[in-house]
């Protein structure tokens, strides 16, 4: 029997005592809906914010507005800020963070529609890489998910 995601993450976490919290924009509370799936959860969920406004990622996770003006709300520097302000707002061990344009609509030829940033923050190391998925917009969205909580799998796989 091969475990989902959030089974794998869920373990992980559970194992090594720690926490992780999600500020999410694009995939709108997705990760954290697939987290708390899990039953006890709770032990190492801390729980997340949907930061789909710029004015949320700006007055509650911390990021800079100079940051929003200078490279956008999907960007590297954007979604490193997102998992930092997590981390600290929820004093979690782990802030995992996720921005895009899942479409149909609002892509550009820089960033069209699927580009995708995943954030990662933790207390020693910060990680963020970029995506373009294809599919339409809840595929968009599904496949962020995943790859957000992949991102944090592997992080805690590979930790000593």
């Amino acid at each position: 029997m091969t475990l989902l995601k959030e089974d794998m993450l869920g373990k992980l976490l559970k194992d090594k005592g720690q926490t992780l919290a999600v500020a999410e924009s694009c995939t709108g509370g997705m990760i954290g809906h697939l987290i708390t799936n899990v039953p006890g959860s709770s032990a190492y969920f801390s729980g997340g914010v949907i930061a789909y406004a710029n004015e949320v990622k700006v007055e509650v996770l911390g990021v800079s507005p100079a940051t929003l003006e200078t490279f956008g709300a999907v960007s590297k520097e954007t979604v490193l800020e997102m998992a930092k302000g997590i981390r600290s707002l929820l004093n979690a061990d782990f802030g995992i963070s996720v921005s895009g344009i899942a479409g149909p609509d609002g892509g550009t030829k820089e960033k069209p529609v699927g580009t995708v940033w995943i954030g990662l923050g933790t207390p020693n190391y910060d990680l963020a890489k970029d995506f373009l998925f294809s599919g339409d917009r809840e595929s968009i969205k599904q496949q962020a998910a995943m790859s957000a909580m992949e991102i944090v799998i592997r992080f805690l796989s590979e930790e000593k």
